[in-house]
C-alpha cells in the first residue's frame, strides 16, 4: 500500500519533468497523508495539465463521499475490475507526482517507517486514478508487488512509471502496472515521528541517527 508520501520539489522542477506550462498553488509536504489535497496530472486534449485534488478516490456513483477515506490506493492485479475503480482506470488515468514516500516494518515490535526516494534526479510518478464526483475531484495511487529491494520492509510499492512511459500511461496502454527496477529507488530508515500526521517537517525524510 501507500499510506503517505511527500512532494517537496520546486515548482519549475515539476513543470520541466511533466511538461507543464502551469502548476496550480501548492506547498511543500513532507508527511501527505489520504484525504489531504494532492497534485495530479492528466491529460486535457492534447496537453499535459495539473491541478490539486483530494487523495481518497470517490466513485462518481457514490451516494457520497464517505467512501473516498478508505480508497486511497487501487490494486494494479484488481483495478481493471473492481467497480469502484474500472471507470476511472479505462478513461480518467493521472500521475501523481512524488519526492517520496513512506512504508514500514515491524521491528522489536515497533513500526518503524523507512522513505522511499529516487536513486536519481527529484521526482517519482505514480501511477494514478482520478474521479468527478458532483464538484469534488479525488485520486488513487495504484500499487503493485514490490521489487526486491523494496520487499526488504513490505511486500507492496506504488507503481512508478518511467519518464518515458509518462504519454502511453495516460494514453491508456497496458502493460504499464510492473515494479519499477530496483536501481531506481534508494530507501533509508527515518525518524517514528512521521507516524504522527500532523508532523510535516523537512526532518521527516532525514536518515534516523542510531
Amino acid at each position: 500500500m501507500c499510506g503517505r508520501f511527500a512532494l517537496h520539489a520546486h515548482p519549475d522542477v515539476v513543470k520541466l519533468q511533466f511538461g507543464l506550462a502551469a502548476l496550480p498553488p501548492f506547498d511543500a509536504h513532507y508527511n501527505i497523508a489520504p484525504t489531504m489535497p494532492v497534485l495530479i496530472v492528466r491529460r486535457a486534449g492534447d496537453a499535459a495539465v495539473a491541478t490539486n485534488v483530494r487523495w481518497g478516490l470517490v466513485p462518481h456513483w457514490a451516494k457520497d463521499p464517505s467512501m473516498g477515506a478508505r480508497m486511497n490506493n487501487a490494486r494494479a492485479e484488481t483495478v481493471a475490475e473492481k467497480p469502484a475503480f474500472r471507470d476511472a482506470y479505462r478513461s480518467r488515468r493521472c500521475l501523481i507526482p512524488a519526492s517520496g514516500f513512506y512504508e514500514w516494518k515491524s521491528e522489536f515490535g515497533l513500526r518503524q517507517p523507512y522513505y522511499v526516494h529516487p536513486a536519481e534526479g527529484e521526482l517519482f510518478a505514480f501511477a494514478g486514478l482520478w474521479e468527478q464526483w458532483r464538484d469534488l475531484q479525488t485520486c488513487a495511487v495504484i500499487t503493485t508487488e514490490a521489487n526486491a529491494k523494496m520487499a526488504a520492509v513490505h511486500d507492496r510499492m506504488p507503481v512508478i512509471v518511467a519518464r518515458a512511459d509518462y504519454a502511453a500511461w495516460l494514453g491508456g496502454q497496458e502493460g504499464l502496472l510492473r515494479p519499477c527496477p530496483e536501481a531506481s529507488i534508494a530507501i533509508r530508515r527515518v525518524s517514528r515521528a512521521v507516524n504522527n500526521a500532523r508532523n510535516d517537517a523537512p526532518a521527516l525524510i532525514e536518515r534516523e541517527r542510531q
